[in-house]
């Protein structure tokens, strides 16, 4: 049975009062909220119009207030998602050092232990819809955004390092780390999150 059997649909004094940018915000973020749900739970197939506006326990016409079609949510569910993901990323290096190795496996975690500890972030993030042009997009431009942030805490940690090396390490790190998340999500590297990070910290360190 749907969760938004649970959820009180929407009305017209729902949002009395409220300011029309307000009431559009918060029936945007209903609505990312039932796709997350969804997607998650039963991947691409599961999004159509009506499915999330009934999840979201809106009208279907508020949809199309925010959205022009479920690719077009599918990608803000992705942007939240990874915008969640690179928070808890930061803090985890930020909290874990100076030094390369200690803030190298902080990042490691982080990022196995938030898509696993919601198998639904995995989803949206690694693993179902590789072929829809959406998520394939935002997956592009994800790895470029931490193939750079690589680079720049490379350059921070070893400034006189040579600039075709240093490429060269970043593009392959981004490309491992994601075949990586993908491996551990799928359950083929076993469930000891330390031994995994541990074993994967001293290829790249190496």
């Amino acid at each position: 049975m749907s969760s938004a059997a649970s959820r009180p649909a929407a009305t017209p004094t729902r949002w009395a009062g409220v300011p029309l940018t307000d009431r559009r915000a918060e029936r945007r973020a209903l609505l990312v909220d039932a796709a997350f749900r969804l997607f998650g739970d039963g991947g691409e197939q599961a999004l159509s119009v009506r499915s999330v506006s009934r999840e979201a326990g809106l009208n279907t016409r508020y949809f199309y207030e925010s959205f022009t079609d479920t690719d077009d949510l599918l990608g803000a569910v992705y942007d939240r998602v990874s915008a969640e993901l690179a928070e808890v990323v930061e803090a985890a290096m930020s909290g874990a050092g100076a030094s390369l190795p200690a803030r190298t496996r902080a990042g490691m975690t982080a990022v196995l232990h938030f898509s696993s500890a919601d198998p639904r972030r995995g989803r949206v993030l690694f693993t179902d819809a590789r072929a829809n042009p959406v998520l394939t997009q935002r997956r592009a431009a994800t790895q470029d955004l931490l193939r750079e942030a690589v680079l720049t805490e490379g350059w921070r940690l070893h400034p006189d390092s040579d600039p075709t090396a240093a490429m060269v390490g970043a593009a392959m790190y981004t490309g491992a780390m994601a075949e990586l998340a993908q491996q551990w999500l799928a359950g083929h590297l076993g469930d000891d999150l330390d031994a995994v990070v541990g074993y994967a910290l001293r290829l790249v360190l190496r």
